[in-house]
């Protein structure tokens, strides 16, 4: 004997009042933004921030659904850039600098379907961490 469930007409429940994600971040209007992408080998994430540096909105290709594998791919790294790239022209931005960060496979991908949707970029910097010389290395084998 489960419980038993209650069906409500139009005009109830969540989305009460036409409220959505996108319309969350319509709201706020800004001329110009950057964008961060973080490129690993698993994943791939992007954040839009305004120019003080304030994450606005960001997305992964995580949370668009893909798993296991495919999140590393460029496929699903140019979705996320094409998410973000509607978001921002939502808010009303023109133009972006871009920061990538990391050596996966959907550092272009990314930046690319961020483009396509006529969002111009300025500038493309590379700020993945390069080390100098590395740890120390391990003491040699004594047998």
């Amino acid at each position: 004997m489960g419980k038993k469930r209650i069906v409500k007409k139009g005009g109830e429940g969540d989305n009460a009042g036409g409220r959505n994600a996108s319309s969350r971040t319509s709201r706020r209007k800004l001329d110009a933004g950057l964008v961060y992408v973080e490129a690993t080998y698993n994943n791939t994430k992007m954040s839009l921030a305004d120019i003080g540096g304030n994450i606005v909105s960001w997305s992964s290709s995580g949370s668009l659904g893909f798993s296991g594998a495919k999140k590393g791919t460029p496929f699903a790294a140019a979705k996320v850039g094409e998410l973000l790239g509607d978001r921002a022209a939502a808010m009303g931005i023109k133009e972006v600098g871009v920061f990538i960060s990391g050596v996966g496979a959907g550092r272009e991908s990314s930046v690319r379907g961020f483009s396509s949707k006529g969002i111009h970029i300025n500038s493309i910097k590379d700020t993945t961490p390069v080390p100098h010389n590395g740890p120390r290395p391990p003491k040699p084998r004594r047998v």
